[in-house]
């Protein structure tokens, strides 16, 4: 039999496990021009909160009763379309399936010989491309420029830091725990990092670590740590709104400072993206992430729960920060 989980009910606040349904129903067969899909590794992201809710946004929401779809590598078991073969590795936006048919459209092949087959729903997939846009195309990093990176020891954070290090800025990181904070600087080479859980004062301590002021703000999370940076950036700062994980579960519109007069004074640049605005530029960017990776100057981390039936609470501990990197289900 083959698993699937559906959406049972759209989330009032945060998710729950029973917003979640696991049914079972029999494995398809590959008809003409078709491919049969094993799934081998599951990406959950913070943005598939939004495509829960039934509102208008870059992408329809999921249906009520229908598979969720994120990021999967799968494997080809199964083919009656020329362009695939049996043994193949792919990557696409796919349901929550064990098993799927799929004509091809959509899908990249990998290859499990020049990078771990994971890494391609990471830092050679989307959140690679995200980090590496978002900053590049928006922040407009310069050599000497102080970058603040919200998030910075999840996925497309830690990756947003190595990047500014390697294009020459000072770069300081945002995080919720001690371990975190070490992890950013010992491994991510990190000039500094923050527990925002355990500083009193965030707009005072970035301006600390940050005393010529801030000239990017690499924002992955809103909310009153995006305040705090706001109010120590510098003019023509350059802010790249990437996510906004703390405000995402919300049911009620949250009030904060007028950010006007901030982006007036400073002649600065906010501006949000989806990684797709910038899909004539993915070549380029996975060419310099894959160079960056072979030569070592960039590393990722992954947080790799096992099990098809774990996705949906891999997904909730998202929200609980219980990830490290790349937040993925091995199947």
């Amino acid at each position: 039999m083959n698993k699937v989980i559906l959406l049972a009910k759209r989330p009032v606040g945060k998710p729950v496990l029973e917003d979640f349904e696991l049914i079972t129903e029999d494995i398809p067969q590959a008809g003409e021009g078709e491919i049969l899909l094993k799934t081998l590794y599951v990406s959950v992201d913070p943005y598939l909160r939004g495509r829960m809710n039934d509102s208008k946004s870059y992408v329809p929401p999921f249906e009520i009763n229908k598979p969720i779809q994120s990021g999967l590598i799968a494997e080809v078991v199964a083919s009656n379309n020329s362009e695939f073969t049996p043994g193949d590795f792919v990557s696409g936006v796919l349901e929550w399936k064990e098993f799927q048919i799929s004509k091809g459209k959509g899908l990249i092949k990998v290859d499990e010989k020049a990078a771990p087959l994971s890494a391609y729903l990471g830092i050679l997939g989307m959140t690679g491309l995200t980090a590496y846009l978002g900053l590049t195309e928006i922040g407009s990093p310069k050599n000497g420029e102080t970058l603040v990176v919200s998030g910075a020891a999840g996925a497309v954070g830690s990756v947003v830091g190595q990047i500014g290090k390697i294009l020459g800025c000072r770069v300081i990181g945002i995080a919720g725990s001690d371990e975190k904070v070490e992890t950013l600087k010992s491994k991510f080479k990190f000039d500094e990092a923050i527990n925002y859980k355990t500083t009193s004062d965030i707009k005072q301590a970035i301006k600390k670590f940050c005393p010529d002021g801030v000239d990017i703000y690499f924002d992955n999370v809103g909310a009153e740590i995006s305040d705090a940076v706001l109010a120590n950036i510098n003019r023509y700062a350059r802010i790249p709104i990437c996510g906004a994980i703390s405000i995402y579960n919300e049911t009620q519109p949250l009030l904060g400072p007028q950010i006007q007069p901030v982006l007036l004074v400073k002649s600065a640049l906010m501006r949000g993206f989806i990684v797709s605005d910038f899909s004539d530029k993915f070549p380029e960017a996975i060419q310099k992430l894959s160079t960056w990776l072979k030569e070592g100057k960039l590393t990722y981390s992954e947080t790799i729960v096992e099990g098809f039936d774990n996705i949906p609470r891999a997904f909730l501990d998202l929200f609980e920060g219980k990830n490290e990197g790349k937040m993925i289900v091995k199947i």
